[in-house]
C-alpha cells in the first residue's frame, strides 16, 4: 500500500521538519503536525470520523512538560489508546530511545510496525522504515534489531518493572503488596515481593532499593 495522510507527532519543530522532508521525499504531501500526544489523538479521531483517517503514525515517545495540562503524557501512552481503538493504522516510532526491552514491548504488545531510532541515520532509516511497513513489513533500527530475540540477563519482566515503578514513586514493600492486592494482581503476597527486590538488587548490584531504582532508570528500563 502507499501511505496517503500521515501524522507526525513530536515536540521538537526541526525534527518535525525533517519527518515531514522525508514523507515528501516519498510522494507524501497529506501531512499534518502535532507537539503533544493528546493533540495528535483528537486529529486521528476527528480525521476518523470526517471519514479521511490518517494510515501512518510517526511519533516520538518522549515529551516534555509545560504549562499545558495533559491526559497523555507519552508517545506510549498514544500508542496504547490508539491501538486500543484502530488496529490498522501503521505506527513508526521515532525515537532516540534504544532499550531493547522497550522496543520489544512496543512491538509484541502495541504493535507498532517500525522502530526508528534518532541518530546521524536517522532520516535513511526513517525513509527506510516508511517504504517497508508500507509493503506490511516490520522495520527495525540496526541498533534495536535484536529487540526479539531472548532477553539479556539485563532485561526484566513486565512484573518485576511494575515492582520497581511502584517502588520509584515512593511506596514500601507493604505498600506495594495492598496496591497489587487492590488491583486483583499476583503474585502480591510481602514476601513474594521481598524475594523479588532482593533477586532485582543481586541481578543489579543494587546496594538498596533506592540504588536498584536510580540504575534500572539509568539502563532505560522504567
Amino acid at each position: 500500500m502507499k501511505f496517503k495522510r500521515v501524522l507526525i507527532n513530536d515536540d521538537h519543530d526541526a525534527i518535525v521538519e525533517n519527518v515531514a522532508q522525508v514523507l515528501k521525499s516519498n510522494g507524501i504531501t497529506a501531512i499534518d503536525k502535532t507537539q503533544y500526544c493528546d493533540e495528535a489523538y483528537l486529529h486521528l479521531k476527528k480525521a476518523e470520523l470526517e471519514g479521511s483517517s490518517y494510515d501512518l503514525l510517526i511519533t516520538d515517545l518522549s515529551f516534555k512538560s509545560d504549562h499545558r495540562s495533559v491526559n497523555l503524557r507519552s508517545g506510549e501512552d498514544l500508542i496504547e489508546k490508539v491501538r486500543a481503538e484502530n488496529s490498522e493504522i501503521a505506527i513508526i516510532v521515532y525515537s532516540m530511545k534504544d532499550q531493547l526491552q522497550k522496543v520489544r514491548g512496543l512491538v509484541k504488545k502495541q504493535g507498532v510496525n517500525g522502530y526508528v531510532c534518532k541518530d546521524r541515520n536517522g532520516s535513511l532509516e526513517l525513509n527506510a522504515a516508511i517504504k517497508v511497513v508500507a509493503k506490511g513489513d516490520l522495520f527495525l533500527s540496526p541498533q534495536v534489531s535484536k529487540a526479539l530475540q531472548p532477553k539479556s540477563k539485563m532485561e526484566i519482566d513486565d512484573f518485576d518493572i511494575q515492582l520497581i515503578n511502584l517502588l520509584s514513586k515512593g511506596l514500601s514493600q507493604e505498600d506495594i503488596s495492598d496496591d497489587l492486592k487492590s488491583k486483583s494482581i499476583t503474585p502480591n503476597s510481602l514476601s513474594t515481593i521481598e524475594k523479588r527486590l532482593n533477586k532485582l538488587k543481586v541481578q543489579f548490584r543494587a546496594n538498596n532499593t533506592i540504588h536498584l531504582v536510580a540504575i534500572t532508570k539509568d539502563l532505560g528500563l522504567i
